[in-house]
């Protein structure tokens, strides 16, 4: 088998029926080994929620005022939640021509015993409900649906790995933290054709167990990259969700389940501005992701898998290299403070420094 060259489009509904289930998992086993990316359709999700969540995303960055967009902006707390202003994110050294809301289910903020990496857990920062009135009760309610998908989603891998339905929860926690952005894309203002200057979000892995992106406009720009090296185009497709696993399955799952590298170009000039909802499957911060128990069967999958996929070094870091770190917490705290190092120079300037430090070695050693 050659590396992918399209993304495999499966149906929420045949898993929830048991003569078409059986055929889901295999082919969802085929996706989690082979791309990394699927599409989810028929997901349950009710059209008028997403018509009004992609209502209230253009909303969000077209009617809100500047100074109220300030109130909530990312810096102002450490828990990097809230906006980000366009150009604000770096993703492979570079930053991501984009804007930005990001959200999450609601945590309160942790006592000062807690470790560092749990100031990730706090409220969210919601715009005022004077200018948006729909916006927080949409998206709690969209969080909240999301949350019961993912979960759903997440017993689904662990059978067609082999693994009990429940195989994954014990890295969850009882009150669970999910993650959403609500992202703009404009058009690019370079008007060229180079996917180098057209970078909307870089080249990357997700992170957690698993992503579900709602893509809110019909403008093109996600790509997948298959191992061959060549770019994918993940077209928005009405009615799904692009399902990304994410370098926490793959850790998990000891490389059996595929965390696949892509990015996201602006629009070329006179396409419109791209809108895209992502919502990235929580897992608990003390986590320390041990392997699990995947079965020897599948574990051979892996390899023959590697092997049609090709053995392409990926130049995308990895973040759980086992012995790292002591937590999924704190490789996580790290890597937020890399994409948001205003953040990181306000609330953590030790942390920052130790990674300009670590970034400027791996950069003589290049």
């Amino acid at each position: 088998m050659s590396a992918f060259s399209s993304i495999p489009n499966l149906s929420l509904a045949a898993a929830r029926a048991a003569e078409t289930k059986p055929g889901f998992l295999a082919a969802l086993r085929a996706a989690l080994l082979d791309v990394g990316f699927l599409y989810l359709s028929d997901t349950g999700l009710p059209a008028a929620l997403v018509a009004a969540a992609a209502a209230q995303a253009r909303a969000f960055f077209e009617r809100l005022p500047a100074p109220e967009k300030a109130r909530i902006e990312m810096k102002n707390q450490r828990s990097f939640l809230g906006w980000s202003r366009l150009n604000n994110e770096t993703t492979a050294f570079k930053l991501d021509y984009r804007e930005q809301l990001d959200l999450s289910t609601s945590h309160p903020i942790p006592g000062p015993e807690a470790p560092l990496y749990h100031n990730l857990l706090a409220p969210n920062q919601w715009p005022s409900e004077d200018h948006l009135p729909e916006f927080r009760p949409v998206f709690e309610e969209y969080m909240r649906r999301m949350s019961q998908i993912s979960d759903f989603f997440t017993s689904l891998i662990a059978e067609c790995l082999g693994l009990p339905a429940d195989a994954f929860n014990r890295f969850f926690d009882a009150d669970q933290q999910h993650k959403l952005k609500i992202v703009k894309y404009p058009e690019s203002e370079s008007g060229s054709d180079d996917p180098a200057e057209r970078q909307g979000v870089g080249p990357h892995k997700d992170s957690m167990l698993t992503s579900y992106l709602l893509q809110a406009s019909p403008q093109r720009g996600l790509q997948a990259q298959n191992a061959d090296g060549d770019w994918i185009d993940v077209v928005p497709l009405e009615g799904t969700l692009v399902v990304a696993i994410g370098q926490g399955m793959e850790a998990l799952t000891g490389g059996v389940c595929a965390s696949t590298t892509h990015r996201v170009l602006s629009p070329k000039r006179g396409e419109g501005v791209r809108y895209s909802i992502p919502f990235f499957q929580g897992v608990s911060y003390d986590a320390k992701f041990e392997e699990m128990d995947v079965p020897d069967e599948v574990r051979k999958l892996r390899t023959e898998s590697r092997g049609r996929r090709g053995g392409r070094k990926d130049d995308v870091e990895f973040t759980f290299v086992k012995g790292r770190w002591g937590h999924l917490g704190e490789a996580t705290l790290v890597n937020r403070i890399k994409s948001h190092p205003d953040v990181g120079e306000r609330w953590y300037p030790d942390l920052l420094a130790d990674i300009r430090k670590q970034q400027a070695k791996d950069a003589e050693a290049k």
